[in-house]
Protein backbone atom coordinates (compact mmCIF):
# COMPACT_ATOMS: atom_id res chain seq x y z
CA UNK A 1 0.00 0.00 0.00
CA UNK A 2 2.73 2.65 0.67
CA UNK A 3 4.37 2.20 -2.76
CA UNK A 4 0.51 2.99 -4.69
CA UNK A 5 1.15 6.39 -2.27
CA UNK A 6 4.37 7.23 -3.21
CA UNK A 7 3.62 6.44 -7.22
CA UNK A 8 0.25 8.18 -6.82
CA UNK A 9 2.65 11.08 -5.26
CA UNK A 10 5.17 10.83 -7.93
CA UNK A 11 2.39 10.81 -11.00
CA UNK A 12 0.70 13.85 -9.75
CA UNK A 13 4.14 16.02 -9.23
CA UNK A 14 5.05 14.60 -12.36
CA UNK A 15 1.78 15.80 -13.81
CA UNK A 16 1.79 19.14 -12.21
CA UNK A 17 5.62 19.37 -13.17
CA UNK A 18 4.64 18.90 -17.05
CA UNK A 19 1.78 21.29 -16.83
CA UNK A 20 4.08 24.13 -15.53
CA UNK A 21 6.50 23.75 -17.91
CA UNK A 22 3.24 23.67 -20.86
CA UNK A 23 1.97 27.00 -19.35
CA UNK A 24 5.66 28.53 -19.04
CA UNK A 25 6.28 27.98 -22.11
CA UNK A 26 3.20 29.35 -24.13
CA UNK A 27 2.28 31.86 -21.76
CA UNK A 28 5.24 33.75 -21.32
CA UNK A 29 5.35 34.31 -25.05
CA UNK A 30 1.70 35.01 -25.00
CA UNK A 31 2.28 37.69 -22.25
CA UNK A 32 5.27 39.17 -24.14
CA UNK A 33 3.57 39.33 -27.41
CA UNK A 34 0.55 41.17 -26.30
CA UNK A 35 2.31 43.25 -23.40
CA UNK A 36 5.39 44.39 -25.85
CA UNK A 37 3.68 46.97 -28.19
CA UNK A 38 2.45 49.09 -24.78
CA UNK A 39 6.21 48.58 -23.31
CA UNK A 40 7.68 49.32 -26.45
CA UNK A 41 9.16 52.76 -26.22
CA UNK A 42 8.97 54.66 -29.78
CA UNK A 43 11.13 58.00 -30.68
CA UNK A 44 9.21 60.94 -29.81
CA UNK A 45 10.20 62.92 -32.92
CA UNK A 46 12.26 61.82 -35.84
CA UNK A 47 13.94 63.81 -38.65
CA UNK A 48 12.25 63.43 -41.61
CA UNK A 49 13.70 64.38 -44.93
CA UNK A 50 12.30 66.36 -47.04
CA UNK A 51 13.96 66.93 -50.32
CA UNK A 52 17.16 69.45 -51.78
CA UNK A 53 17.28 73.16 -50.70
CA UNK A 54 17.14 73.58 -54.17
CA UNK A 55 13.99 73.01 -54.61
CA UNK A 56 12.68 76.14 -52.37
CA UNK A 57 12.11 79.40 -54.39
CA UNK A 58 13.20 82.37 -52.29
CA UNK A 59 10.37 84.35 -50.54
CA UNK A 60 7.64 81.59 -52.07
CA UNK A 61 6.39 78.55 -49.84
CA UNK A 62 7.09 75.30 -51.33
CA UNK A 63 4.68 72.07 -50.60
CA UNK A 64 7.21 69.06 -49.21
CA UNK A 65 5.32 65.44 -48.86
CA UNK A 66 7.48 62.63 -47.69
CA UNK A 67 5.48 59.41 -46.19
CA UNK A 68 6.12 58.27 -42.51
CA UNK A 69 5.42 54.97 -40.22
CA UNK A 70 2.98 54.78 -37.64
CA UNK A 71 2.93 51.88 -35.70
CA UNK A 72 -0.05 51.02 -33.08
CA UNK A 73 0.55 48.28 -31.39
CA UNK A 74 1.30 45.54 -33.88
CA UNK A 75 -0.66 47.63 -36.97
CA UNK A 76 2.04 49.24 -39.11
CA UNK A 77 0.43 52.16 -41.33
CA UNK A 78 2.27 54.37 -44.03
CA UNK A 79 0.76 57.98 -43.84
CA UNK A 80 1.51 60.71 -46.63
CA UNK A 81 2.30 64.24 -44.89
CA UNK A 82 3.34 67.55 -45.86
CA UNK A 83 4.85 70.41 -45.49
CA UNK A 84 5.44 73.71 -46.87
CA UNK A 85 8.72 75.33 -46.42
CA UNK A 86 9.77 78.82 -46.44
CA UNK A 87 13.16 80.85 -46.91
CA UNK A 88 13.58 84.85 -47.65
CA UNK A 89 17.34 84.49 -47.56
CA UNK A 90 18.22 81.19 -48.93
CA UNK A 91 19.99 80.21 -45.52
CA UNK A 92 17.14 80.17 -42.76
CA UNK A 93 13.91 77.59 -43.38
CA UNK A 94 10.86 77.58 -41.99
CA UNK A 95 8.64 74.56 -42.27
CA UNK A 96 4.61 75.02 -41.92
CA UNK A 97 2.18 72.43 -41.71
CA UNK A 98 -0.52 72.52 -44.71
CA UNK A 99 -3.52 71.32 -41.78
CA UNK A 100 -6.39 73.79 -41.27
CA UNK A 101 -6.70 74.76 -37.31
CA UNK A 102 -10.05 75.08 -38.00
CA UNK A 103 -11.34 71.72 -39.02
CA UNK A 104 -8.22 69.96 -40.67
CA UNK A 105 -8.97 70.37 -44.27
CA UNK A 106 -5.43 70.57 -46.40
CA UNK A 107 -4.60 74.16 -47.37
CA UNK A 108 -2.76 75.67 -50.62
CA UNK A 109 -0.85 78.29 -51.51
CA UNK A 110 -2.15 81.07 -53.56
CA UNK A 111 1.04 82.55 -54.83
CA UNK A 112 -1.28 85.62 -56.88
CA UNK A 113 -2.67 86.32 -53.71
CA UNK A 114 0.55 86.00 -51.94
CA UNK A 115 -1.75 83.44 -48.92
CA UNK A 116 -2.70 80.33 -48.09
CA UNK A 117 -5.90 79.35 -48.38
CA UNK A 118 -8.33 76.67 -46.78
CA UNK A 119 -11.27 75.38 -50.01
CA UNK A 120 -13.65 74.01 -46.73
CA UNK A 121 -14.54 77.10 -44.64
CA UNK A 122 -12.79 80.22 -46.27
CA UNK A 123 -9.78 80.23 -43.85
CA UNK A 124 -6.79 82.34 -44.83
CA UNK A 125 -3.39 82.36 -43.63
CA UNK A 126 -0.28 84.91 -43.88
CA UNK A 127 3.02 83.41 -45.55
CA UNK A 128 4.40 83.21 -42.50
CA UNK A 129 1.24 80.72 -40.84
CA UNK A 130 -0.84 83.99 -39.04
CA UNK A 131 -4.69 83.78 -39.12
CA UNK A 132 -5.80 86.47 -41.48
CA UNK A 133 -9.89 85.59 -42.07
CA UNK A 134 -12.08 82.83 -41.48
CA UNK A 135 -12.77 80.47 -38.26
CA UNK A 136 -9.24 79.30 -37.97
CA UNK A 137 -8.40 79.78 -34.17
CA UNK A 138 -4.96 79.71 -34.54
CA UNK A 139 -1.87 79.70 -36.70
CA UNK A 140 -0.56 76.90 -38.92
CA UNK A 141 1.48 74.99 -37.22
CA UNK A 142 5.40 75.57 -37.14
CA UNK A 143 7.79 72.81 -37.63
CA UNK A 144 11.61 73.00 -36.72
CA UNK A 145 13.73 72.53 -39.95
CA UNK A 146 17.31 71.82 -40.05
CA UNK A 147 19.67 71.76 -43.46
CA UNK A 148 22.01 68.46 -43.83
CA UNK A 149 24.42 68.50 -46.82
CA UNK A 150 21.71 70.61 -49.32
CA UNK A 151 19.02 68.69 -48.09
CA UNK A 152 16.13 69.55 -45.54
CA UNK A 153 14.87 67.80 -42.55
CA UNK A 154 11.95 68.39 -40.48
CA UNK A 155 11.72 67.58 -37.18
CA UNK A 156 7.66 66.00 -37.00
CA UNK A 157 6.61 63.37 -33.84
CA UNK A 158 6.07 60.41 -34.72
Amino acid sequence: MGDDVSRRRFLTRATAAIGALLTAGFGLPAVAYFVSPAKKQEAETDWLPLGSTSKVEIGTPTLFKTTIDRTTGWITESEEVSFYVLTENARTYVALSNVCTHLGCRIRWVDNQDEFFCPCHGGVFSKEGDVLDGPPPRPLDHFEVREVDGALEVKYGV
